[in-house]
């Protein structure tokens, strides 16, 4: 995240045009600032970074409002997980701006997002390991045989699966059919044995 005071006032510029459903084209951005662009280059990188960020800033408060409506319904261990990551997917589905940045830059959209290299999954995946192993830890939640992240890895391609449908595969996508699949996956009330062994394990 930016700390500069230039480089924040140039992310809000952005940030704030991307939500109003606008292309974020830098020497726009840089003439309203009232700088050049290798300025603006160099407090927020290039626009593939700028984008990452944004869209990163707005899926941290996503993810924490869904966390919190997790806990008001008093859901725990794979419950809980589900309920976090079914509110999450809908919330992206639902989101105006977001569908229209995936409609009007797909490729871009899929890579900044999906990819191996992509700093909001490996961030996505990284706020889904800590929720796995928080109801590990409570004893609520065992995800035996796989280990917390990589359990983290499955959730995270489900849920870009259901929200990406339509770039994906060209179906509508559906935070129902997402919300069935984290059940699937998860069978709240049906944890493994924690005697199950990792998968690897002699």
């Amino acid at each position: 995240m930016y700390t500069s005071d230039s480089a924040l006032r140039a992310f809000r510029e952005a940030r704030h045009t991307f939500i109003a459903g606008s292309r974020i084209d830098m020497g726009a951005l840089a003439g309203s600032l009232g700088v050049d662009r290798t300025s603006l280059f160099r407090w927020v990188g290039n626009r593939d970074r700028l984008l990452s960020e944004i869209l990163w800033s707005l899926a941290v408060p996503t993810l924490d409002q869904a966390s919190r409506a997790a806990d008001e319904d008093r859901a725990t261990g794979a419950a809980r997980i589900v309920d976090v990551l079914d509110r999450f997917t809908a919330d992206l589905i639902e989101a105006p701006y977001f569908r229209t940045f995936l409609t009007r830059e797909p490729a871009r959209a899929l890579r900044l997002l999906t990819t191996r290299d992509s700093d909001v999954q490996s961030r996505f995946v990284g706020r889904v390991t800590a929720l796995v192993v928080e109801e590990q830890s409570s004893g609520d939640f065992d995800p035996a045989p796989l280990s917390a992240e990589e359990l983290a890895r499955l959730l995270v391609r489900i849920s870009e699966s259901f929200t990406y449908a339509d770039l994906i595969s060209g179906e509508t996508p559906d935070p129902v059919r997402a919300r069935a699949a984290f059940e699937y996956v998860l069978r709240p009330g049906r944890n493994p044995s924690p005697d199950t062994p990792p998968i690897g394990a002699p």
